[in-house]
């Protein structure tokens, strides 16, 4: 017969609480916000509602912020006011956004293309960029799926165009390029959780 007094107490079940930050990734204690950039279909705001959960953290939508300082949709302003005064909206709310931590902010397609937000992002203590990408088809398929109205993408060759001269910009402009043609968004959040735990620093 087995003695029960030689036998260690049971550890108690973990709290939920306990339990969840168990679970809560580990990140460089330099690493205040993450960005994400890519083409329309990269996955930004998808992707980054999930890593953002897995975190802990907030998710900020650039469009969405700006849209709400202003009290304008993107497509009023543009209508109205034209791109210029929608580019200078566009810095105006990222260099708000910036200034948040613990956040993973998605940015919209076309706001690297700007000198002024390039410089925010790449001189901002404490942020890191993460281009997602994947081959221009890829990403138009993925848009007609989501059966959302892209005006962008009337003209498919116009739009590939488009796409070709920020691509660029975008490998540039982050720290990290993950290539996601073959993941499904909670892989894609797997992959970046791994990386993150080591970033490397910034290429040239």
């Amino acid at each position: 017969m087995i003695s029960t007094e030689s036998q260690p107490p049971s550890p108690e079940p973990a709290t939920q609480t306990e339990t969840i930050a168990a679970e809560t990734p580990s990140l460089p204690p330099s690493l205040e916000r993450i960005v994400l950039t890519g083409f329309m279909g990269a996955g930004k705001s998808t992707v980054g509602r999930l890593l953002a959960a897995r975190l802990g953290w907030t998710f900020l939508d650039l469009d969405a912020h700006l849209e709400q300082r202003t009290g304008s949709t993107i497509p009023d302003i543009f209508a109205v006011h034209g791109e210029t005064r929608f580019r200078r909206l566009e810095s105006s709310a990222l260099a708000s956004a910036l200034t948040h931590r613990s956040t993973v902010i998605a940015l919209g397609g076309g706001t690297p293309e700007g000198l002024t937000n390039r410089l925010l992002l790449e001189q901002t203590p404490g942020t890191f960029t993460i281009f997602l990408d994947a081959p221009f088809p890829t990403l138009f398929d993925r848009c007609v799926l989501q059966d959302i109205v892209r005006p962008v993408l009337a003209d498919p060759d116009a739009a590939h165009a488009r796409f070709a001269a920020r691509h660029p910009l975008y490998v540039r402009l982050a720290g990290l390029s993950l290539e996601t043609s073959n993941l499904t968004p909670q892989e894609t959040v797997e992959a970046l959780l791994k990386a993150l735990k080591n970033p490397a620093p910034r290429r040239r």
